[in-house]
């Protein structure tokens, strides 16, 4: 009886954890769907976007798709910031480690748009290459 309740949690963490592998596998294929319109895209689970030309498109991965979704015109950007912790940073001295967000100030926007990452790297070349692309 005992060895019975002490698997019963271990049974319950093993039914958690399908649950939970088969959830994300979901957003990933829905996300695969939603990235195949884009030149360049990247998921992780704070945020999905995705690049076709000067625009950029970025949402809340479900497993339904893509929610929340917002678009903004490269040509309306006029700075680009890393954010990781709240701070600026370089993308030259970028810390591996950290919450990082791609602030992107806009002409047509009174707040600027800030697109959260899970790896400040991943941020910081995302960040370069959209450096690039406006001054292209």
């Amino acid at each position: 009886m005992e060895r019975g309740l002490f698997w019963l949690p271990l049974l319950a963490l093993f039914i958690w954890l399908t649950w939970a592998g088969w959830n994300e596998y979901q957003k990933l294929e829905a996300y695969k769907v939603w990235a195949a319109q884009f030149e360049r895209s990247k998921y992780d689970v704070y945020a999905v976007l995705g690049q076709k030309g000067h625009e950029l498109t970025w949402g809340l991965p479900t497993r339904k798709g893509t929610v929340n979704l917002e678009t903004v015109s490269l040509n309306d950007v006029q700075a680009i910031r890393l954010l990781v912790n709240d701070e600026s940073v370089s993308v030259d001295a970028v810390p591996t480690k950290g919450r990082a967000v791609l602030e992107l100030t806009c002409a047509d926007r009174p707040a600027p748009v800030r697109i959260p990452f899970t790896e400040p790297p991943i941020a910081a070349k995302w960040a370069q290459y959209l450096q690039q692309s406006l001054q292209g």
